[in-house]
């Protein structure tokens, strides 16, 4: 399921999700310029390797990416999700919000394999919080999906059936790859980043949201 856009129109401009994504692709970029013998050097300086861990990659990592399909990818779900949350909560305490859920989602992923030398890297982990963020802002909203199942059809799905049904999904992923972290290396996707992003995100928007404010008719 790919989602291509909700139906709640954002009342102001997403100045903050605009940066995010603006501040990602130029970061690809440069990643995308460095010489292929460089570039593995410069994932374990500015990745967060688990074995390793300097606190300064809990925030470097979040910007970083590895091919063209991730950072699309995940720059597309910001877009999708992050005008409404931002809205929500006010372009300042966007920006926090944004990379306290990053930080909780690159110490998850040390905590379930806390010996690894791999780099991990990416904004899904921030990206799963804004998820859950909108999971607990906007469950009523619907969410324009395109489905490729036998037939390829563009549906309106429930926000809290689609990103229920992406949580349970990263949640099972990620006890599958705890289960055989100390056996084996745990390269590939990082999902128990996108769980302590998402439980983070939906948490922690609650103390992050200003009070709607709500017209009243006085008699």
């Amino acid at each position: 399921m790919i989602p291509l856009r909700d139906v709640i129109p954002s009342r102001t401009t997403p100045y903050i999700t605009i940066t995010i994504i603006v501040i990602n692709a130029m970061a690809w970029l440069f990643e995308v310029a460095l010489p292929r013998e460089v570039l593995p050097d410069f994932l374990q300086v500015y990745g967060v390797v688990p074995a390793n861990l300097n606190p300064s990659t809990l925030v470097t990592s979040m910007f970083l990416h590895g091919s063209w399909s991730h950072v699309i990818g995940n720059m597309w779900y910001l877009w999708i999700f992050g005008d409404n949350v931002e809205d929500r909560v006010g372009h300042g305490r966007f920006v926090v919000f944004y990379l306290l859920c990053g930080i909780a989602a690159a110490l998850g992923q040390v905590a379930i394999d806390p010996a690894s030398t791999l780099p991990t890297i990416g904004a899904s982990g921030a990206i799963a919080g804004v998820m859950g963020a909108y999971f607990v802002l906007y469950p009523q909203s619907r969410v324009l999906t395109l489905v490729i199942w036998i037939f390829i059809q563009v549906v309106e799905i429930p926000a809290i059936v689609l990103l229920g049904f992406w949580f349970l999904m990263q949640l099972v992923s990620a006890g599958e790859i705890a289960a055989t972290a100390s056996t084996r290396g745990s390269g590939g996707v990082a999902f128990a980043a996108h769980v302590a992003g998402f439980l983070v995100g939906a948490g922690g928007v609650f103390v992050f949201k200003r009070r709607q404010r709500v017209d009243q008719w006085w008699a």
